[in-house]
């Protein structure tokens, strides 16, 4: 990877409410460690002089129930770095579970972001399946490498839901499980570097995904923000958030053992408080404070929180733990480092009992404070405990195990003193954001120059196809493009190859800011096996079926876009049926036909005309666009499909003006693309039925044959020249 200039990092986190202050952790499900992360790593990375630019992309939320400051487009979170806020879907805030409809939309608008950037991101670094699943898709079409972190995962979710007892149906319901765990797998495949924070996430969790690739994965834990977590000074003054607290406590000044985390089932609160309150000595020993994020009307909250929230004050009740148990209904970001720090100050303990955790970013906030710790056996905690020597692992569901910690580190003053110095010291020498920035970097650095010969293996059906000599490019050109040559491939761009040597050549010489794609009725694989017989370089834009189907190198990544956009109410089975009725039409071979094009030889002599034809598919209720070419071929399509409607869609989605494609054909098929607003040629050797074409303004009928008649066009309209900057599409 070049250092001739700094690193452009696109960070790509959609769901829950990120800004860059005063974090609202633990608002919902949505909102913690994960945004939290996400904010942390790009200031840090912003930091870094190999960095040039940093964006973290989050989805743009535009709801009076939440603030504002989620409605502003660009937040700057320094000089290097910013949070763009992207459209997708409704303006109001919505849980991840129902975002997975609107993720197209967000990869495209995401085009359009970069796009007016200017610059490739030299790395996508997508968090969270959702993320993923659009970075699959951005990073294919951009040819850039993707690096993903996912946070938690939906196999292992699934399974430990199962195992609770809830049933599949209400699982997939609830959280789209099915979606999540394919995007997942998608994402896996696709990424050239899975960042996880523990070594169980790798060899317990992600080995049970089919793209399960340990090669690929590096274990480099989060950082925690030293500025703010740091251990009380001498002089240090309670804090506000004490004064919060000393309304529920008798005796404030004890020590405290300390529980901060969602409301959430897995986080296993219920437990810690049944460990102290059936337990004497701990209640005389300790106060217990519960922070579960803020609430404003338990019966108001969703069905999981309000649960557990139920079940917390029926212990409270139970146990009559009044004066004992504190558990807040607000505190802010700010109040979270002075929670910790006054956690130390009276000696107490920072306890997190979750069922499972794949990290336990708190359990590095508590220490870099000061009060040792007591986590779960599981995940994340076996790391943490291993690297600082700060405190004792426990079985979340044995409560005398969860006793007896929680009285050892509040009995034994030698180990509660070493604990506390240790989670200081060693914090800052394995869990400091620096370091993980520094791990994170050089991982970057290992990055070949993206050649991805292997990623076209799908399509690798003949050994022609496997030439290594084929001129594959490092990336796609189409965000950076200011103008854009499309050709057809037969009678077009092929045929003579002289004249095609010619033309790459002077595309490699003077089309530097030119981007290049075919547009052709061949299949994506018939495609590609004419493109490299005759060596041409692989487009940025393969247009292919008629244009019933957009596909963007170099790794050949499909726009599901278009295809949802033209699928709407296509019926090809029915259509096949109309037409056996049909006298002098016959199916082409099978690898002709796509899945939005039918295509059929026509005798002209035996068959009824081609608007004979249409119009017999219209009566039967067929919505249907005929393209007849050459007097003998027919493609049937979708009514929005087109290799002209393809185009002009490329060109809203990436921003750049039809006025500015240059595109040649010669045969019916191409007369969509042809007329308009596009800068048009039709080559010599072209088929009579285009001849009516002829007059039309910006189509030039060039009198060389094949790419003769490109290079005439380019030449025609000044082409690599000074072409009017158009506004509009």
């Amino acid at each position: 990877m070049s250092q001739s200039s700094g690193l452009y990092i696109l960070l790509v986190s959609i769901h829950g409410l990120i800004r860059g202050h005063n974090l609202e952790l633990g608002r919902d499900a949505d909102t913690g460690g994960q945004t939290k992360y996400a904010v942390e790593l790009a200031c840090t990375l912003a930091k870094n002089p190999q960095v040039e630019r940093v964006d973290l992309c989050t989805r743009l939320v535009n709801d009076p129930k939440i603030s504002p400051d989620y409605a502003q487009p660009v937040e700057i979170l320094s000089e290097k770095a910013q949070i763009i806020r992207i459209p997708c879907g409704p303006r109001r805030y919505l849980r991840k579970e129902v975002l997975w409809q609107y993720l197209d939309s967000f990869a495209d608008e995401l085009l359009r972001h970069i796009r007016k950037v200017g610059k490739v991101p030299h790395v996508i670094h997508t968090h969270y399946a959702d993320a993923g699943y659009v970075g699959c898709r951005l990073a294919g079409w951009l040819g850039t490498p993707l690096v993903h972190t996912g946070h938690s995962l939906g196999r292992v979710k699934q399974q430990r839901l199962l195992e609770q007892g809830t049933k599949q149906d209400v699982i997939e319901d609830h959280f789209h499980i099915s979606t999540r765990i394919e995007a997942e797998e998608l994402t896996l495949g696709s990424a050239a570097l899975v960042i996880a924070s523990t070594h169980q996430e790798v060899e317990e969790q992600y080995s049970v995904y089919d793209q399960y690739q340990p090669e690929r994965m590096v274990v480099i834990p989060p950082g925690v923000t030293l500025e703010r977590f740091y251990p009380a000074s001498d002089d240090w003054q309670n804090p506000p958030i004490a004064k919060e607290l000393n309304r529920f406590l008798k005796e404030p000044h004890k020590p405290m053992i300390m529980a901060i985390s969602r409301p959430a089932i897995r986080k296993n609160v219920t437990s810690l408080i049944k460990a102290y309150g059936e337990d004497p000595e701990l209640r005389e020993l300790a106060n217990l404070v519960i922070v579960l994020g803020k609430r404003e009307d338990i019966a108001a909250m969703e069905s999981g929180p309000r649960q557990v929230f139920m079940e917390i004050l029926q212990l409270i009740d139970r146990y009559d733990l009044y004066g004992r148990v504190a558990y807040p209904k607000h505190h802010n970001a700010d109040d979270v480092p002075d929670l910790y720090r006054l956690t130390a100050k009276t000696r107490g303990v920072f306890i997190n009992p979750a069922l499972t955790e794949p990290f336990g970013l708190t359990l590095i906030e508590a220490a870099a404070s000061g009060a040792p710790i007591i986590a779960t056996a599981d995940g994340g905690p076996r790391d943490i405990i291993a690297a600082c020597k700060n405190g004792l692992l426990i079985d979340p569901l044995n409560l005398q195990d969860i006793q007896n910690a929680l009285r050892t580190v509040l009995k034994d003053t030698e180990k509660w003193q070493s604990w506390s110095s240790n989670g200081v010291q060693n914090v800052r020498k394995y869990f400091s954001w620096d370091s993980h920035v520094d791990k994170y970097l050089e991982q970057i650095r290992r990055f070949p120059q993206q050649k991805v010969q292997s990623l076209l293996s799908p399509l690798r059906k003949s050994p022609a196809l496997e030439n290594p000599d084929w001129n594959i490019p490092d990336t796609n050109r189409l965000p950076t493009a200011d103008r854009f040559l499309v050709c057809e491939i037969d009678n077009t761009l092929l045929g003579d190859r002289e004249a095609l040597q010619q033309l790459i050549q002077k595309i490699r010489d003077q089309g530097h800011t030119t981007g290049v794609g075919i547009a052709t009725g061949r299949s994506l694989k018939s495609a590609l096996s004419m493109l490299e017989e005759w060596r041409f370089p692989m487009p940025d834009l393969l247009i292919t079926s008629a244009g019933s189907e957009i596909y963007y190198g170099p790794q050949i990544v499909t726009d599901t876009s278009w295809q949802k956009h033209i699928g709407i109410n296509w019926q090809a089975n029915r259509i096949r049926e109309a037409m056996q009725e049909i006298s002098g039409v016959e199916l082409q071979p099978p690898d002709a036909q796509g899945k939005f094009k039918i295509s059929y030889f026509v005798d002209l002599a035996k068959a009824p005309s081609f608007r004979e034809i249409i119009r017999h598919l219209r009566q039967q209720q067929l919505p249907v666009k005929g393209v007849f070419s050459h007097n003998m071929y027919l493609d049937l399509l979708p009514i929005r499909a087109s290799k002209g409607d393809a185009i002009r869609y490329v060109a809203l989605k990436w921003g750049l003006p039809v006025k500015r494609f240059l595109v040649a054909g010669a045969s019916g098929n191409d007369e969509s693309m042809l007329a308009g607003n596009t800068l048009a040629v039709v080559v010599g050797n072209y088929s009579t039925e285009i001849e009516k074409l002829r007059g039309y303004p910006q189509i030039y009928f060039a009198e060389g044959d094949y790419a003769w008649g490109i290079l005439e066009a380019l030449e025609h309209y000044d082409f690599f020249g000074n072409l009017p900057q158009a506004n509009s599409l």
